[in-house]
């Protein structure tokens, strides 16, 4: 095996066309510079470095190592930043993404408090429906809710369970009656998502009564509860969200296969980052918090319930 500083006094040489050029890069004299270079040739088995009186020059097999020894160059350079950035501590940009829905469900109102904790953090948000590939790069962090994750390499940690059930307002009761059995919705109107696994208590519904239809869809789930409190249609609703809303009635009561749960997910490389590890562990235990908060407030005391 060799040692990583011959191999920077080769690429010293390389650049600078003598020992002597090398020595004052790396900041040590040429003897050093020389015993380095020997010392490498004498590990790989290699003539690198021809001598000659106008300095030095790289063999065939010396110039061939030179983009390897560059690559390495670069990672160790990787490496020292990675370890100056867990030595500052939390700090830097995070990409966060997360649906509509989850946004509106708590966690922005909880910014300021995360930022006031961790101002060297500069959060980067993509509130979206659609699922961003963390894999890939194009978000830190993901908090993701469905009934579960699909394989993958992602880091996951599971913050919350949540009931979905069918919501309408006032105002669309009072003009259309509330069903009062899943054959009676075939008389209402509906209102789904691009795809119902999104939407749990719509989906339970329509397995369960096929010649149920939706009547029109949206691929904005803020659009979807904004029309469910409109009027205009009933629509399937996270309880925790529903629930505190004074103008939406539940219809029917949440059933067990409308659980979904909500995570938190980063790559592997990066779960133990800082600022990554900063944001988990302020956000997670606040996610519980407001879903241990809402199934301990009694039945009764939620708005929409009868």
């Amino acid at each position: 095996m060799f040692d990583w500083n011959d191999v920077k006094a080769l690429l010293a040489v390389a650049r600078g066309g003598s020992t002597a050029a090398a020595a004052r890069e790396l900041g040590v004299n040429q003897t050093t510079v020389a015993r380095r270079l020997e010392a490498l040739e004498r590990d790989l088995g290699l003539r690198l470095v021809e001598r000659h009186q106008a300095g030095a020059s790289l063999t065939e097999a010396g110039r061939g190592l030179v983009a390897d020894a560059e690559a390495m160059e670069r990672a160790a350079l990787a490496m020292r930043n990675t370890v100056e950035v867990h030595q500052r501590g939390a700090s830097g940009t995070l990409r966060v993404t997360m649906s509509e829905m989850t946004a509106n469900s708590g966690i922005i109102p909880l910014l300021p408090e995360f930022r006031a904790a961790y101002p060297d953090v500069t959060l980067e948000l993509a509130i979206t429906d659609d699922q961003l590939d963390i894999e890939a790069g194009e978000a830190d962090v993901a908090i993701r809710g469905g009934f579960e994750l699909p394989d993958s390499n992602l880091v996951a940690r599971k913050v919350s369970e949540t009931d979905w059930a069918l919501y309408c307002s006032q105002a669309y009761a009072a003009r259309m009656g509330l069903p009062t059995t899943l054959d009676e919705l075939k008389n209402h109107v509906l209102i789904g998502g691009e795809s119902e696994r999104n939407y749990p208590g719509l989906a339970v519904i329509l397995e369960r009564a096929p010649d149920v239809a939706v009547t029109f869809k949206s691929n904005s789930a803020t659009n979807m509860f904004a029309s469910v409190r409109a009027g205009i249609a009933i629509g399937s609703m996270p309880c925790i969200l529903a629930d505190m809303d004074p103008d939406l009635i539940q219809i029917f009561p949440p059933a067990p296969e409308s659980l979904s749960f909500t995570w938190i997910v980063t790559r592997p490389d990066l779960k133990d980052a800082p600022r990554v590890r900063a944001f988990i562990d302020f956000f997670a235990p606040r996610i519980q918090a407001l879903t241990r908060e809402y199934r301990e407030r009694p039945l009764a005391a939620r708005a929409g319930q009868p």
